[in-house]
């Protein structure tokens, strides 16, 4: 029998984490709504989960712990890793094709040179900037540290001049030491850098400057114009984000190409937006080797436009965790009075703390600075004080460094595309390269089919980090039972246990009920129906097919899932109208919360029902949440059964559809999911070709378990179900 110890709580605190009513039953599975004995609590109380409050979104607090162990850390570090990777489309990195580069219209200053740059990120898509390098002094023996510069959301981009007003206010305040360098701030850094020996790339987010393919900016209260906030974009982590993060990426493809960049030492710094591409690359690009994030690292506000934005990405993280994924590299960042205001209080001590786990000389090669007379800037002082940090950490030259005046360039010898150089023939429009970016992932991931054993690694390997990104989710080790199994005794000698479960690091809680015959062979069935729990039972007392499976000596557990029974929306589920990567860049779809409370289940049913077998039965439109539970548990899990209810991710048309899931197209849909469920043993129906297909056999075949592969086009029965799982 389980093991119920040490599990007891007072009414009052049971109370407290009481639940809403039931919703109507399906039509086959009417159960006793009047005296439902699967109630937890009485009714008029609601659970408190933070999940049926209001979303989170990036205006809110993200505070970082560190772990308590450097082991603890890399294992975390690589989690979140792989959940940015996924989030931003570069789950497997896509291909590097060739950059076509094109370099021209140099223009000589004293100690400097400037040129135009363009190449093409991906066929059709082309990242534009200026090249900056060092003249003179030796500047033309060996290879020199590179640096980009990413130039944020100031308006026209790397092309950006303040008014005289402007300028004159900077000086006047100290911001900045003369007129030249508070209307030109834009070029000062490039200038300044290359003249310390630096070669510069500055380059174009998307929409600004020479970038105009593809539009910018979000309009106030609309969805983005050219389709990057649409249904099929969530579905194929398409965004502006993810793009650009790979225009990053391959902006070190273009330095290592330039024979006089040395590779090993490249930084990248930016403010505002660009500081938010400086910490996202330096994150997932180990060839990143100093950053200088400016006014953007923070636990308050996280970056509020699509191009800082996406689904999956700070679920459960934040800005400064972020940022400190770059540990033990040089990191170093600037804050003003902003959302940063609080950095050398709020995250600069965990960024600290988290240096230390590689040893206290590291702690060194983390800082912060504020200056809070300033507002929103990338200003003199903050400049200054990132030359000093990559002079010391890419040049091995320690000191303060001045910055000095320069002759700005109009922005029309900035331009990349002139008469001379127009712009290449075939870049594509938004459209036609989402089309094309799909076709190429479909490529990559239709090449991860499993032919053997090696192959199959690979395809779980890949697919395993995804869905635990799409989920943000793994079958937990350790979960808390907040109450119970308290016990009730229904007719013919059946056992009614109810507890409360839930995440021992989050405030969910999740109403379950277990029902027990006398005969348990250590066999636990976790029954995921739409309407929860209250479905085991009809006229209080177990329906026909769960007698069956108590009858067989299977314990059967049912919960209600996030958004059903007692867990129940007084709402809908919100998702943001202008971009859905506002809510599922910071929250779990539904789907992922529902996938997450069958993890849970399956943990309780090994740690207290000490199960060695567990089946699961998702029926009707809760079947596809009881495969992606499976293949996010592994092996956990003996048997699966499950209605795939017609279902397709596919299909879906709107970004607040109950079963959406970022990315669940990008990495083969159900199919893929069914795939992964190998060697499982699986009855699947009514899916009239939903998981029919190569994958999910050549998966069962490559595993060596084909016999486990079970698919029916038809709906089963439940009698029919009930027979397979128990034979």
């Amino acid at each position: 029998m389980p093991d119920f110890k040490n599990m007891d709580i007072t009414r009052r605190e049971m109370l407290a984490l009481a639940g809403a009513a039931c919703l109507p039953m399906a039509e086959g599975f009417a159960a006793d709504v009047v005296a439902d004995p699967t109630r937890i609590f009485p009714d008029g109380e609601k659970p408190k989960d933070y999940r049926l409050g209001k979303p989170k979104t990036f205006n809110d607090y993200f505070p970082f712990t560190p772990s308590k162990t450097l082991k603890e850390w890399e294992v975390r570090r690589q989690r979140v890793r792989e959940q940015i990777l996924v989030a931003n489309c570069l789950w497997p990195m896509p291909e590097r094709t060739e950059l076509k580069a094109s370099i021209h219209g140099k223009i000589d200053k004293d100690d400097y040179t400037v040129e135009m740059v363009s190449f093409a990120s991906t066929p059709g898509h082309y990242v534009t900037g200026n090249l900056y390098r060092p003249k003179g002094k030796g500047a033309d023996e060996g290879k020199h540290p590179a640096v980009l510069f990413a130039h944020g959301h100031w308006q026209n981009g790397r092309f950006h001049v303040d008014g005289e007003k402007a300028a004159e206010a900077s000086v006047k305040s100290g911001g900045e030491a003369d007129i030249v360098r508070g209307r030109y701030f834009m070029q000062a850094v490039p200038v300044t850098l290359a003249r310390l020996g630096f070669v510069v790339f500055q380059y174009d987010m998307i929409g600004y400057a020479d970038s105009t393919a593809i539009e910018h900016i979000l309009k106030s209260g609309v969805p983005h114009p050219e389709g990057f906030a649409d249904a099929e974009g969530e579905l194929r982590l398409q965004s502006l984000f993810g793009l650009q993060t790979w225009n990053s990426i391959r902006s070190i493809d273009f330095l290592e190409t330039l024979p006089d960049v040395d590779a090993k030492r490249i930084g990248i710094t930016g403010a505002s937006g660009g500081g938010t591409q400086s910490f996202m690359l330096a994150a997932v690009d180990d060839r990143v080797q100093a950053a200088f994030p400016a006014v953007m690292v923070s636990t308050a506000m996280q970056g509020g436009c699509v191009c800082e934005n996406c689904s999956l990405l700070r679920v459960g993280t934040g800005n400064i965790e972020l940022a400190g994924l770059f540990a033990p590299k040089p990191l170093a960042m600037s804050a003003a009075n902003d959302w940063t205001r609080d950095i050398m209080t709020r995250g600069y001590p965990e960024l600290q703390e988290l240096y230390r786990l590689y040893g206290e000389g590291a702690v060194k090669k983390v800082k912060a600075k504020a200056w809070l007379e300033y507002p929103h800037n990338y200003n003199q002082h903050a400049r200054e004080m990132m030359y000093e940090w990559f002079n010391e950490h890419l040049q091995g030259k320690p000191g303060a460094v001045k910055e000095a005046t320069f002759e700005p360039l109009l922005t029309a010898k900035l331009a990349v595309f002139d008469e001379a150089h127009p712009r290449p023939q075939d870049e594509l429009g938004a459209k036609e390269l989402r089309k094309a970016m799909a076709e190429s992932s479909d490529r990559q991931i239709a090449a991860l089919a499993p032919k053997d054993a090696k192959s199959l690694a690979e395809f779980q390997r890949v697919m395993q980090g995804a869905l635990r990104a799409m989920i943000v989710d793994e079958l937990p080790r350790k979960i808390t039972v907040h109450n119970g199994p308290t016990e009730e005794k229904l007719p013919d000698g059946v056992t009614l246990h109810k507890a409360l479960l839930g995440r021992t690091d989050e405030a969910d809680v999740i109403p379950t009920c277990a029902l027990l015959a006398a005969k348990y062979d250590q066999t636990v069935a976790i029954w995921i129906h739409p309407q929860g729990k209250a479905s085991l039972l009809k006229d209080g007392k177990p329906r026909a097919e769960v007698q069956s499976l108590l009858d067989a000596g299977v314990a059967v557990l049912a919960g209600d899932l996030l958004g059903t029974g007692e867990l129940a929306f007084e709402k809908p589920f919100f998702i943001s109208e202008i971009y859905a990567g506002f809510t599922y860049g910071y929250n779990r779809s539904l789907l992922a919360q529902r996938v997450h409370d069958v993890l849970t289940m399956i943990n309780f049913a090994q740690v207290t029902w000490k199960a060695d077998r567990i089946h699961m039965i998702g029926w009707e439109e809760f079947g596809p949440i009881a495969v992606l539970a499976v293949a996010a548990a592994g092996k956990a899990v003996t048997k699966l059964s499950a209605d795939l209810n017609q279902f397709r991710f596919e299909n879906i048309t709107k970004t607040d559809d109950p079963m959406m899931l970022p990315g669940a197209v990008k990495y083969g849909g159900l199919p893929a999911f069914l795939a992964m469920c190998a060697p499982t043993e699986v009855l699947v129906h009514n899916h009239k070709g939903t998981a029919s297909g190569k994958l999910p056999k050549a998966a069962y075949e490559a595993a060596g378990a084909s016999a486990k592969l079970n698919r029916e086009e038809g709906k089963l029965s439940a009698a029919k179900v009930v027979e397979w799982l128990v034979k």
